[in-house]
């Protein structure tokens, strides 16, 4: 089957992978789409560090073709979007509805794949860049069978993380203020979540000015290309500040467009031996800074509550997508990403 194999070195387009059959507690889904996100790319480059080979992609939405033993919340045919918490379902974490923090979900890849008899690792417990994948059952969501599955898979990260973190971390409320550093796919479902959450003004920051018509049909309010300006709209500071681009010298930048009582929300990945720095004074008067991953979602919760959102009009999902690529077309996609040219670009089986 094909699928999107980085060896180290070089990401291309294989046709020679094969995936096992599902075991218990498993499901092998038939991708149909998937998001190219940032993070497929910080594996590339090296920021994100995995081991190799390794299948790439991890938003992903398709048919459940097979499931193992002891599965029943999903069956034969059904559609789903496919997230990556892989949790055990029966920690502490995950019986206090916090199945992002399951250690048992974290720096475990395994390794269903295969190709001419090697092993092949799985990209965050999901590897969407292939024809088939195998997951565990609970990553496994259904969703309405009218949803576009095109559309449908960009629920399993960027709405996830985008929409997650302002609903479930940072829990903006209504009238809140809101600045959004980086206007890609994590942050325009940011801009989303802070309109659906009904916050007062939602500051969209991003040194592309042609970002701005998508970013005010998300929900900004304001749109700049620096955060320079930030002050001349919220004099005093703002509630929440995210910053989605992963650029440690924006942390500070977060920190010091804070109100009183503020929180930045760090949703960008920067190398894992990156640094950033703040004067500690800043933090006075109760703002804090907050780490979020995966938009502290329950994605068996989520999943569903943001289908149901996009089928009333309220979460938008098809403007999310840019452009659609056929999977030979990996290439293409990956420089239209790296060039900005694109909120989101989807792959297609």
């Amino acid at each position: 089957m094909r699928g999107v194999l980085f060896d180290g070195t070089h990401a291309q387009v294989v046709d020679d992978l094969e995936v096992r059959d599902p075991g218990p507690g498993e499901v092998r889904v038939a991708i149909a789409a998937a998001g190219l996100c940032h993070s497929d790319l910080s594996v590339i480059d090296g920021t994100i560090p995995f081991p190799v080979p390794v299948v790439l992609g991890h938003e992903g939405a398709g048919v459940v073709e097979a499931v193992g033993a002891g599965v029943t919340h999903v069956a034969l045919g059904d559609h789903v979007a496919l997230s990556t918490l892989a949790n055990c379902g029966a920690c502490a974490d995950c019986d206090r509805g916090r199945p992002t923090m399951c250690r048992r979900a974290i720096g475990r890849p395994g390794r269903p794949f295969s190709r001419g008899g090697d092993p092949v690792h799985q990209f965050a417990s999901n590897s969407a860049f292939a024809e088939r994948t195998v997951v565990k059952a609970v990553q496994a969501v259904k969703i309405p069978s009218d949803l576009p599955l095109s559309s449908a898979a960009l629920i399993g990260c960027a709405v996830l993380t985008g929409v997650g973190a302002v609903l479930n971390r940072a829990r903006v409320d209504r009238g809140d203020t809101v600045v959004v550093i980086g206007t890609g796919g994590i942050g325009l479902n940011v801009l989303q979540g802070a309109r659906i959450a009904g916050a007062r003004t939602v500051v969209a920051v991003d040194t592309n000015p042609a970002k701005e018509a998508a970013a005010r049909q998300f929900g900004a309010t304001h749109f700049l290309t620096s955060v320079d300006g930030v002050r001349e709209v919220l004099a005093t500071g703002a509630d929440h500040v995210f910053e989605c681009v992963g650029h440690v010298g924006l942390v500070r930048q977060a920190v010091d467009l804070l109100d009183r009582h503020g929180q930045a929300v760090l949703l960008g990945m920067p190398a894992p031996t990156a640094e950033a720095t703040f004067a500690p004074a800043a933090m006075f008067l109760d703002k804090s800074i907050l780490g979020c991953r995966y938009g502290s979602s329950r994605p068996q919760h989520d999943i569903p509550r943001y289908a149901e959102l996009y089928r009333s009009g309220v979460l938008l999902l098809d403007e999310l997508v840019t452009e659609t690529y056929p999977v030979e077309d990996f290439a293409k996609a990956v420089e239209d990403a790296r060039q900005g040219r694109v909120a989101r670009g989807v792959l297609t089986f």
